[in-house]
């Protein structure tokens, strides 16, 4: 009878061992799982701020000053425009 006991509490301390171990790894995963939520929020933000600033950006009235200042464009004219005439007998 002594011999089926110890081999009982054995077989209960391993449960109760691999019971803590399980315990401990699912704690783990959830902290692991509540990091990767507030990276993504924090890509999220990031993202949401870029798109602003993008759209902030392309504005009509800043990409022609970029264009004038920086690329050194200029308004099309009709005194700077040249117009080609399409040669006869070809199709439109």
């Amino acid at each position: 009878m002594t011999r089926v006991n110890l081999a009982l509490l054995a077989a209960v301390l391993a449960s109760a061992l691999y019971l803590v171990h399980v315990q401990y790894e699912s704690r783990y995963l959830y902290a692991e799982i509540e990091k990767a939520q507030a990276s993504s929020r924090q890509i999220e933000i990031e993202n949401y701020r870029l798109e602003v600033e993008k759209r902030a950006q392309a504005t009509p009235l800043r990409v022609e000053k970029v264009a004038k200042d920086q690329l050194q464009m200029r308004t099309a004219t009709p005194a700077i425009t040249q117009y080609v005439a399409r040669p006869t007998g070809s199709q439109p």
